[in-house]
């Protein structure tokens, strides 16, 4: 074939789809998004230092078993690159582009993004971030996308860095997700966070603000003990000290979204902050106005608009609509 074309002594095609083996990673205003199977089940450590301990942790019909690499557990922090990935992967769904399990993506952009510094030592910790999610594994019997397995599998499959910089940072990554994480992207078994979620400081605020964002999405309350809200977080501390920690985190009452209150029997109340609409209360969209928002708002995701529109129609007092379609779109037009 190489003598083919020299013989002829034509020049070979442009490679037209250089990227087709890969996404991506452009869109700079994609809304965070998070996993459920990884929300409920405490795969990452919340501790900062290594932790080494193989973690087992069985809650219902779910049984986990997680264990470090020599680097140690991920932690809560590094989900931040998993996060990254998959508000990527869920923008480019929503906007109707192809996706892949791979990813190309730029540290800076996946570091600004995630509120992190933008130093060496941001970058440094990155590398070490990447290292401990494709070393961590997970043997587990989680469902995602209604296929049940018991298998294990890494939290990343693999990872690259492909272009530094002459200091020797990174500019550009290529990372690998898990299948059962591409999966639960291709299911849409995800939920949105408050951007917010990257400037909560500690572990154990963003542990507990998944799990009311989990829990508490689409209904008014979630009530839970504390024992159970101690295993469901993955905390190692006794239930004491987790007890404090909770005590401490309803004092500074900072959690996106959420608000905690703590109840006679060691109960712990977790309510939203904002209103919750029972269905049908809110005014309805129709899939036409939702392909139009997505048109005028490329690279957000359509849903998000709606739901923070509905808040809106709700802070204003709820007046009525004659057409609810070119109410949300007008807002959306003043938004973009």
């Amino acid at each position: 074939m190489g003598g083919y074309a020299v013989s002829q002594g034509r020049k070979l095609l442009p490679e037209r789809h250089p990227t087709a083996d890969f996404f991506v990673c452009d869109i700079l205003d994609a809304l965070p998004k998070d996993d459920l199977a990884s929300m409920e089940h405490p795969l990452f450590a919340l501790s900062t230092r290594a932790d080494l301990r193989v973690l087992t942790y069985a809650h219902n019909d779910v049984t986990v078993t997680v264990t470090p690499s020599v680097r140690g557990r991920a932690t809560l922090f590094d989900k931040d690159i998993l996060i990254y990935c998959i508000s990527q992967l869920m923008a480019a769904l929503n906007a109707g582009r192809p996706i892949s399990r791979t990813l190309h993506l730029r540290a800076h952009d996946l570091l600004v993004a995630t509120n992190r510094e933008t130093s060496g030592d941001g970058y440094r910790r990155l590398v070490e971030a990447f290292e401990r999610l494709a070393g961590t594994r997970i043997t587990t019997n989680i469902t995602t996308a209604d296929i049940e397995e018991t298998t294990g599998f890494g939290l990343i499959e693999a990872w690259q860095i492909q272009r530094r910089t002459r200091g020797g940072r990174m500019i550009s990554v290529r990372v690998t997700l898990a299948d059962w994480l591409f999966r639960a992207v291709m299911a849409k078994s995800v939920l949105t966070l408050s951007r917010d979620y990257f400037r909560l400081r500690k572990p154990l605020e963003r542990r507990i603000y998944e799990l009311a964002r989990k829990h508490c999405g689409h209904q008014p309350e979630w009530r839970v003990s504390l024992p159970v809200l101690a295993h469901k977080s993955g905390s190692a501390s006794p239930l004491r000290v987790f007890r404090r920690m909770i005590r401490d985190m309803i004092a500074a009452n900072h959690l996106p979204d959420y608000e905690l209150a703590e109840e006679a029997g060691d109960m712990i109340h977790v309510r939203p902050r904002r209103v919750v609409l029972s269905p049908g209360e809110a005014p309805h969209l129709s899939p036409e106005a939702l392909a139009e928002a997505r048109r005028l708002a490329p690279g957000l995701d359509a849903y998000a608009l709606e739901a923070d529109w509905r808040g809106w129609w709700v802070a204003t007092g709820r007046p009525r609509l004659r057409s609810p379609d070119a109410a949300f779109l007008g807002w959306v037009r003043k938004r973009v």
